[in-house]
């Protein structure tokens, strides 16, 4: 009895210890259920991905990680760069023809992470492809794929992004974008960055709810994307604070769209609030595009710059205003606040609700990638910014 108990003592000793191994490696520990890193067990993500259980934690280690393509099906994990980003090089490799990450598990969160590179044969590759029922992206990049972040297959799915950014991707050939969202329940992108889809749109979305909050979308002097937003199902539609500007190498004369290919979930409601929008594009653009059959829109306390019609569609255009680029700090810098002699300042009223929602900013974007709370004085001024 005494020899079988010290063997049973020494195999848990030996399995603690392979356990530990993912743990600490060459003295640096790392708190989290697993541990990737090129000197650690596991050295790369689709390690983890093969092993991972409900609710881990997952930990990868700032550095490269060159033709590794990983599918994520567990539920309620979180993935994590640490010491840095950890970066997802595609480099030819992709799993099941989809992307780089495939994601089919429920409440995944994903942060601190950058992908590139991803490509597929049917033009539609994605640094991550979600196929799951919640999604979580927080200061993350994608760049130089076919698309950022595709996907959303259950009706009842919600994708939440935050403090990223989307660059450069996009095959060219206008069918794929930054993001691209399918027909789930509510789409919520905030704080973050896009610019310079290939062709395709800086954001589409068929979600049926879509926040689209005190974010930067600005294509700069050269960009070529199409829409800056697309919303071409129509749905619920809230878009406050937001700076959004269109290059003059635009393939398309419309900034923001909604409902251009049908309206297909009932409420279809477009508020728009708050926003910064400037076009650097054909004197003959359209700011905003509202698709026949929707509910008129509400367009409040925005500041529009540049050649071309505010509002094709039916809508309430209320207390917005026409400045030309001396009104901005430093429009030639993409610096889109208001100077001190603009007439926009002071000149908000109250914009009110739209099904509850508050349409009044709390929040305006800091470049790069963070907010601050917007100032709070006697009177609102236009646009996306509080001088």
């Amino acid at each position: 009895m005494h020899i079988r108990w010290l063997s049973t003592l020494l195999l848990i000793s030996v399995c603690v210890a392979s356990a530990n191994e993912t743990k600490q490696v060459a003295g640096k520990t790392c708190d989290a259920d697993l541990c990737v890193g090129s000197t650690r067990k596991l050295q790369k993500p689709s390690d983890a991905a093969a092993i991972a259980k409900d609710g881990n934690t997952i930990h990868i280690d700032a550095g490269d990680y060159v033709g590794d393509a990983a599918l994520w099906t567990k539920n309620d994990l979180t993935i994590r760069g640490v010491n840095g980003r950890a970066h997802m090089i595609a480099a030819g490799v992709d799993y099941g023809g989809k992307g780089t990450w495939v994601i089919k598990g429920a409440n995944t969160t994903v942060e601190n992470l950058e992908f590139s590179g991803a490509k597929v044969r049917d033009r539609n590759g994605a640094g991550i492809r979600f196929e799951g029922k919640k999604l979580t992206v927080r200061n993350c990049y994608f760049h130089h794929n076919e698309n950022g972040i595709l996907g959303g297959l259950f009706e009842n799915g919600e994708v939440l992004v935050e403090n990223s950014e989307f660059a450069y991707n996009g095959f060219g050939d206008g069918q794929s974008h930054n993001i691209y969202i399918g027909r789930i329940r509510i789409l919520t992108v905030r704080f973050s960055y896009l610019h310079h889809a290939i062709v395709g749109h800086n954001l589409k979305s068929r979600a049926r709810t879509n926040h689209v909050l005190y974010n930067r979308i600005v294509d700069e002097n050269d960009g070529r994307a199409s829409y800056e937003v697309n919303l071409p199902e129509g749905g619920l539609a809230y878009l406050i604070g937001n700076t959004i500007q269109q290059s003059q190498k635009t393939e398309n004369n419309t900034i923001v769209a909604y409902g251009e290919e049908g309206l297909r979930s009932a409420p279809h409601e477009f508020y728009f609030a708050s926003n910064t929008v400037i076009n650097s594009g054909p004197a003959d653009s359209r700011f905003i595009r509202l698709q026949p059959g929707a509910a008129p829109g509400l367009i409040v306390n925005n500041i529009f710059s540049g050649p071309g019609k505010i509002l094709d569609g039916l809508g309430e255009l209320r207390n917005n205003m026409v400045v030309s680029k001396s009104d901005f700090i430093a429009a030639s810098e993409y610096d889109f606040r208001l100077n001190q002699k603009s007439a926009a300042i002071d000149a908000g009223i109250d914009p009110g609700e739209g099904r509850g929602v508050s349409l009044t900013p709390s929040f305006e974007y800091v470049h790069p990638l963070q907010s601050a709370t917007r100032k709070r004085d006697r009177h609102l001024d236009l646009g996306a910014f509080e001088q």
